[in-house]
């Protein structure tokens, strides 16, 4: 086996591999990115068990071929390269890959292709085609709030619900909730519940152009989840579980609507949060006739205060919040004026675009 390549033309696709493969693994192979040369085509796998991508470059020359070989190691050495570096990959009888650039020689282990473990590509259940915009959106909005490393583990992911002609994003780690939305335009679909796991969707997101209206396929069945766009795909099992009834978590009873200038708040909780409490970040809100006062303090009795005008004209209120958790929330919203819900000092806030409530973040209340 020979390839003859880029450097720039191996080194995204291998960053990309780089992500899922594990640095402790089980099966030293899980290691190694899968390589195959067929037809002028190059196919690169890499796999965890449990996610898989594959990526595939088109026009490389060298004769056809089936290799694996150390995914870090290949991609730290095509990274060390000069730019616009031909790179020689040769695969030797003694299970070795001599790879050549320049003046420069590699020699690596191999390990068998036969040996490489894939995940299956098969009966697909429900199917529908987005934009790479659009995906990344559902992703983005809400991520950021789901758990890592809970002992309730399916909340170590996000929810992908599909019901009609909307396909819905949630995400929760019991402190704070992310839900958006968006209409479809593929023909009705049953009901269909599918929990992504947390890593699964951040290697997604790596490779969606937040900007493109390039179509996306979307597969799914009881277990298994597809993204397919032009040369990259990437299969991932799903976690085994019943997401929380998010509906009942949302309050339906706040009474009390602040409207906030997003950008100007989050400058506010920016300059709070320095003298908030490094464990447990805590800033109050106190709203009031037209105006909102941000506090914070911190065990070395320093304190912080801010405010600013918003609209409102209910009674006065003030809420603890974790700062931590406003700021994820409100960065992602991408509106300029925002819609605050309160009810007492006890109950979840929640807010959304002040003219679209597809995008909604709950926040549970802290005592301060």
């Amino acid at each position: 086996m020979n390839i003859n390549i880029l450097k720039e033309t191996l080194e995204q696709p291998l960053s990309q591999i780089v992500g899922v493969v594990e640095k402790r693994q089980t099966l030293p192979i899980l290691g190694n990115v899968y390589l195959d040369l067929a037809d002028n085509k190059l196919t690169l796998v890499g796999s965890d068990l449990e996610t898989e991508i594959t990526t595939r470059i088109d026009n490389v020359s060298g004769s056809d071929g089936k290799t694996t070989v150390s995914a870090r190691k290949l991609f730290d050495i095509c990274r060390s390269l000069p730019a616009e570096s031909n790179l020689s990959l040769v695969v030797e009888d003694d299970n070795k890959m001599l790879v050549k650039a320049g003046k420069s020689r590699f020699t690596l282990q191999t390990l068998n292709a036969v040996d490489f473990p894939r995940l299956e590509e098969t009966n697909w259940k429900q199917e529908l085609v987005l934009s790479q915009k659009q995906l990344s959106q559902l992703l983005t909005k809400t991520s950021f709030s789901m758990a890592q490393q809970d002992v309730r583990y399916f909340l170590n992911g996000l929810l992908i619900e599909i019901r009609n002609d909307q396909i819905l994003s949630v995400a929760t780690d019991g402190h704070r909730l992310a839900k958006t939305q968006l209409s479809v335009s593929n023909p009705s679909i049953d009901l269909v519940q599918s929990i992504v796991p947390r890593k699964a969707v951040l290697e997604i997101s790596k490779f969606l152009d937040a900007g493109s209206d390039d179509p996306v396929n979307v597969k799914l069945n009881a277990s298994h989840i597809l993204i397919e766009s032009g040369n990259f795909l990437f299969i991932s099992k799903l976690i085994d579980g019943r997401f929380p009834d998010y509906e009942k978590v949302i309050p339906a009873n706040l009474d009390k609507h602040v409207l906030i200038d997003r950008a100007n708040l989050i400058d506010i909780l920016s300059r709070a949060a320095i003298l908030s409490n490094e464990k447990f970040r805590g800033v109050s809100l106190a709203v009031s006739q037209n105006m909102l006062k941000v506090a914070s303090h911190n065990p070395d009795q320093e304190h912080a205060t801010d405010e600013m005008e918003v609209e409102y004209a209910g009674d006065d209120i003030e809420i603890g919040f974790n700062v931590n958790y406003l700021m994820e929330a409100l960065k992602a919203c991408d509106s300029k004026t925002i819609d605050l819900g309160l009810l007492d000092p006890n109950t979840s806030c929640t807010f959304h675009a002040a003219d679209n409530a597809e995008t909604l973040y709950l926040i549970m209340p802290m005592r301060l």
